[in-house]
């Protein structure tokens, strides 16, 4: 990846929500679920789409907004975004059909490092001045654009009965199926998979596809769009 980010970098938005989708439902737990208005942390999805958190360097948003429309949006401690003089304007160009309240409060609170958003099958962004070092996209969402490396960050245990490849093929064509995480949580060794709340989030991610029932205790309306 480019420092700073290219649109090019990132890989297309369905297929990052699947990755992401699929580690904020192996993470999903009432314990995290609880920490929703304090600081959360790792993978989740709730009614503002995925987030991510690693405790202090790196935060970010993949919502999608209909229509084949996402954004990103976040911030990694290497960018100089919100530092740069002159100032640079992180909405120029943005469509309006972005969440231009939040994006706005956020950059006014300098807590935002770089927004990309996603429309007509290509990402884009504002307009970088060539004195930019860095916007944060590479240390926040490298993590998910070599496949490898989400094999990698998915602990299933040694004698799952589901692999890593597999599930991450079921997930990137939207075939999670609520069955495939019921085996995987039945055959594992770990005791700490919650499978109601992996449910929820599940259903959240639309990673299950159409026409798939909700089993008792996830929630009947998707999350995120």
């Amino acid at each position: 990846m480019h420092r700073p980010g290219q649109p090019g970098d990132l890989p297309e938005a369905e297929l990052l929500w699947a990755r992401w989708g699929l580690l904020a439902v192996l993470e999903a737990s009432a314990e995290e679920e609880e920490l929703a208005f304090v600081h959360r942390t790792g993978h989740w999805i709730d009614g503002g789409g995925l987030h991510l958190d690693d405790c202090g360097t790196t935060c970010w948003t993949l919502e999608r907004l209909g229509q084949g429309r996402f954004v990103l949006y976040g911030e990694d401690e290497s960018s100089g975004v919100k530092w740069h003089k002159p100032s640079i304007d992180m909405l120029a160009g943005a469509p309006d059909w972005l969440p231009l309240d939040t994006l706005r409060h956020l950059i006014d609170g300098y807590e935002l490092g770089c927004v990309y958003w996603y429309e007509n099958g290509a990402w884009a962004r504002a307009p970088y001045p060539d004195s930019l070092d860095d916007d944060g996209l590479d240390c926040g969402m490298s993590r998910f654009v070599d496949r490898s490396d989400v094999l990698d960050a998915l602990d299933l245990g040694q004698d799952a009965p589901v692999g890593p490849e597999e599930i991450l093929d079921h997930a990137e064509r939207r075939e999670l199926t609520p069955g495939l995480l019921e085996s995987l949580v039945a055959g594992s060794e770990y005791d700490h998979w919650e499978l109601p709340v992996m449910l929820r989030a599940l259903h959240g991610t639309g990673l299950a596809g159409t026409g798939v029932s909700v089993p008792d205790g996830a929630s009947s309306t998707p999350v995120g769009g």
